[in-house]
């Protein structure tokens, strides 16, 4: 039997306000993005210090805060841009009150990340007279090492679900999250979740009648969100019953979240930190980047559900697969201009070497 997804986003949750509602506190999401920031630190500040490169231990934090502000800013608007345009139009009477700050509706984007991050180089070296592209290889290489975490955080939070896998696929996983798109697109399976709503506490004939009312009545449309939300919190919170009840009616999905994590996180991780020991020339790792994680994001890709509002794209491919396509063509241009344009070598951290890199 395929496990029910009864994961928590909240590591600590406050207390229901007016202001918040019940839906507010410390979250698995947000503290992955600080993890990932605390350990990109650590080791830009260890790689600063053996290849003394112009960038020094003194500049480490700002050069983080600059790239923490690339990686959130270009991360949230590259979703809205690439995902869901319609969040930049959407409104709201309770807080965050714009769709664009609504971090909980869609996430980051990746692709979005990489180019914030791209554009906070480029000033940080601009401000400190450093070379742009040894930033961006120090960015690299740290990169996958927050998407390895952010990856486990969105498997935790229920969201960039696995496309359905076969029977025989013993690891996966059934998502109760997945209800919140059937309203919208696939409607005619709400009424499999009658035995669960009356677990709750709801009538069947009730149930029956919202459901019956959904397109006409906003206070029935209401009331079925209201009672889909319920359910989730109810399985996070440890509701042994309906979590058994809702099983029959979930489909079973790889746990591409978790794929990512080792593809685009670890392991991408582990090929760049490698490379990252040899000398090479400034741009290489941040090139080098582009092309692994944009071959390991359209093979994971395979294993992911697309965004439900864009669905499959030219020759089958989802709007992630062909972004990561165009990352992986600039990966290899941008190899090939570097080679061309730095003179400069960066000695790499096995030796250790003092090196002086100016800027390009």
């Amino acid at each position: 039997m395929s496990y029910v997804h009864d994961l928590s986003p909240f590591i600590l949750k406050l207390p229901e306000t007016a202001l918040w509602g019940d839906q507010f506190g410390f979250r698995w999401y947000g503290f992955s993005y600080m993890l990932g920031f605390i350990v990109a630190y650590q080791l830009i500040k260890w790689l600063a210090q053996r290849q003394r490169a112009g960038l020094t231990t003194q500049m480490v934090g700002d050069f983080i805060t600059y790239a923490a502000i690339g990686v959130l800013a270009g991360g949230r608007l590259g979703y809205c841009i690439f995902y869901d345009p319609n969040l930049f139009f959407s409104f709201k009477s309770s807080f965050p009150f714009w769709g664009v700050l609504a971090v909980n509706e869609g996430g980051m984007a990746s692709h979005g990340g990489v180019i914030g991050v791209l554009l906070a180089c480029v000033l940080f070296a601009r401000k400190h007279g450093l070379n742009y592209a040894y930033l961006l290889d120090l960015a690299a290489i740290t990169g996958p090492l927050g998407f390895l975490f952010g990856r486990i955080a969105n498997f935790i939070n229920g969201e960039l679900v696995g496309r359905i896998a076969p029977e025989s696929f013993q690891y996966a996983v059934k998502f109760p999250s997945d209800i919140l798109n059937w309203p919208q697109y696939q409607f005619d399976r709400l009424s499999t979740l009658t035995g669960v709503v009356e677990n709750l506490g709801v009538q069947a004939s009730q149930w029956s009648t919202w459901l019956a009312n959904f397109r006409t009545d906003p206070s029935a449309r209401e009331q079925v969100y209201s009672v889909l939300y319920r359910i989730i919190h109810e399985i996070q919170n440890g509701n042994g019953a309906v979590k058994q009840l809702i099983a029959p009616a979930l489909d079973a999905r790889y746990p591409s979240q978790l794929f990512a994590a080792l593809t685009e996180g670890l392991i991408s991780f582990l090929v760049l930190f490698f490379l990252a020991g040899k000398s090479r020339k400034p741009g290489f790792i941040a090139a080098s980047f582009g092309i692994v994680y944009a071959i390991s994001r359209i093979v994971n890709e395979q294993f992911r559900e697309p965004d439900i509002q864009i669905g499959y794209q030219l020759f089958g491919l989802t709007r992630g697969q062909w972004l990561s396509v165009g990352l992986f063509a600039l990966g290899v241009g941008l190899m090939f201009y570097w080679s061309r344009t730095q003179s400069q070598t960066v000695f790499g951290w096995r030796r250790g070497e003092s090196v002086r890199v100016g800027r390009r």
